[in-house]
């Protein structure tokens, strides 16, 4: 199981924060949602939590897939996935099997 260290930006405004809630949207539960369409549901660990409304211009976040991809080829079909969500995938990059977002900064 590879595990992908992605680097994203997105608009905070229209998400109740980094993550998932019952109260609304979240930039996790958008990215999970993005990864389940390209057949590969799983969580995503994110290097921090944010508030509602709180952008974010390079945040790191990782998570393990079944088979493995080639960065540029994830990259893309989360950002297809992504669209309309203010949330963009900037790069993807298989990582150490022991990387972790929050504890590897």
């Amino acid at each position: 199981m590879p595990r992908y260290r992605i680097t994203i930006e997105y608009d905070g405004g229209p998400f109740v924060g980094w993550q998932r809630q019952d109260n609304g949207p979240s930039v996790q539960q958008a990215i999970e949602t993005a990864l389940t369409r390209i057949g590969e549901a799983t969580t995503v660990t994110g290097a921090g939590r944010t508030d509602a409304g709180v952008h974010a211009l390079a945040q790191v976040a990782h998570f393990d897939l079944g088979k493995a991809w080639a960065g540029d080829k994830l990259r893309d079909a989360l950002n297809a996935h992504l669209r309309p969500a203010p949330v963009a995938v900037l790069e993807a990059e298989e990582a150490e099997p022991d990387f972790h977002a929050r504890f590897s900064a």
